[in-house]
């Protein structure tokens, strides 16, 4: 047993001997063995420290898919932004990376003041009067809006665009399983949802409409339709929004939403292999009383001091129970914090510039990319914004591993996501479908390398 490691071969075997199991082996047995390390690792004996991180780094340096190896046109929900060295310098200070539940106030005054301040600037960002703490990602914040949209309105129907990113909608249909909620999934046509002028009968009319802005084909859709529809069937209006093109698109809010819910990992996370991320959530004063999780509040302490407290906490199912609104009784609040520094940073200009860049870079690649012989828009009409998709005369799938070998993360090839179309596009575009989305990150030299790399890929 190696030197570092804190537990000694008593200490192991007292383990085991409690446990009632023979050695490690037993202990580890129950997982499966297709998955378990074979015949140890593939490192000399005594070798010393140095030499295997030297070792191990360059196992890792043959990882393609790192951040920093390939240049990154991939999005769907996950985009390689700017995270300025303030936002990790300060996000990673032990005063927030150590911090836990702030429930006992008098003790954590600043992650209290931290975490309102992120929940007044996703007010702003959402134009809704009241924000949570935040939730666990975008895909749980919108199951918590279909959940309070079902409360408001007391009819379970939901019609839900399948322009809303199909992971979400999967973590969706995992929770309505349980609910009896019935998915009334609305297909795209050109980039844009083909909303019913009306419901098939009474009992079919929805108590919920969502959509998402920008879709998850990186197209605009008519808010003003979606209210209107909502108005007609009495509805609550969700929208999935993006929170970093707030500073160019008109926010939800001034659209008419009820409810709007987000993926906050554009706002100084990085891609992380897929988390922790961060759950947006906005709603309507009315029903602040059906927000899910956490909210901090302001108010005064015994001398007249500002304060700041958890508030509202008859929702959450640490004390209501059965009769919670919602299961949720925590937040991200690591990540909240991290957000909230990185929009201090940027500040309003800030945002607007981001917003910019994304939707000047991403007009100069697909104008390039669509100068292209055989490469063709897949939506026509839609505006887009930060990301598009095209069609590519090969499978696209056999564009991004091409591309793959030239150093570019060439996008997403549909069909990885919703095989066969999905609603969102038909068989034939999904296999043929690039999703290409151009953060402020990408230069034009880079741009003009990807485009060269996908004219070469697809002649191959």
């Amino acid at each position: 047993m190696p030197d570092y490691l804190p537990h000694t071969d008593a200490e192991i075997e007292g383990m085991l001997r409690f446990l009632g199991l023979g050695s490690l082996d037993d202990l580890f047995s129950v997982v499966p063995e297709a998955i378990r390390l074979a015949g140890g690792l593939d490192l000399a004996e005594g070798v010393p420290e140095p030499d295997v991180v030297s070792r191990m780094e360059a196992l890792g340096d043959r990882n393609a898919a790192r951040n920093d190896r390939m240049v990154c046109f991939a999005g769907a929900g996950a985009y390689d932004h700017e995270v300025p060295p303030v936002v990790r310098a300060l996000a990673g200070r032990s005063e927030w990376v150590t911090s836990y539940t702030p429930y006992q106030a008098e003790v954590a005054q600043g992650v209290l003041q931290a975490v309102f301040e992120f929940q007044t600037m996703i007010s702003r960002l959402s134009g809704l009067a009241v924000s949570n703490a935040s939730l666990y990602d975008g895909a749980n914040a919108l199951v918590e809006a279909i959940n309070l949209g079902v409360a408001a309105s007391g009819r379970s129907t939901v019609w839900l665009s399948a322009g809303v990113h199909p992971y979400w909608r999967g973590v969706l249909g995992t929770f309505v399983a349980g609910t009896g909620h019935e998915i009334v999934t609305v297909p795209l046509r050109d980039g844009r949802t083909q909303w019913p002028e009306s419901a098939d009968g009474d009992d079919a009319a929805p108590g919920v409409v969502v959509v998402a802005y920008p879709n998850f084909l990186g197209c605009l859709e008519d808010l003003e339709a979606v209210r209107r529809s909502c108005d007609l069937h009495g509805a609550i209006m969700v929208v999935a929004a993006d929170p970093v093109l707030a500073g160019i698109l008109r926010s939800p809010g001034s659209w008419g939403a009820d409810v709007a819910v987000g993926e906050g990992q554009a706002l100084g996370m990085p891609l992380s292999f897929g988390g922790p991320y961060l759950g947006l959530f906005s709603c309507r004063s009315e029903h602040v009383r059906r927000l899910p999780g956490r909210l901090v509040g302001e108010t005064v302490d015994a001398e007249g001091r500002r304060a700041y407290v958890t508030t509202l906490r008859a929702r959450e199912q640490d004390i209501r129970r059965e009769k919670a609104t919602s299961n949720v009784c925590t937040n991200q609040t690591l990540m909240a914090v991290t957000a909230a520094i990185q929009l201090g940073w940027l500040g309003t200009s800030g945002l607007d510039e981001i917003g910019l860049r994304c939707a000047r870079g991403a007009r100069y690649c697909r104008d390039g990319l669509l100068a292209l012989d055989g490469v063709e828009p897949l939506t026509s009409d839609a505006p887009v914004v930060r990301e598009f998709a095209i069609r590519t005369p090969i499978e696209a799938r056999r564009v991004v591993e091409r591309l793959g070998t030239e150093g570019i993360l060439a996008g997403l090839a549909l069909d990885t996501v919703v095989p066969g179309g999905g609603g969102v596009v038909s068989p034939e575009d999904a296999a043929h479908g690039l999703l290409v989305a151009v953060t402020e990150r990408r230069t034009r030299q880079q741009v003009d390398a990807m485009v060269a790399a996908l004219d070469k890929a697809v002649r191959a």
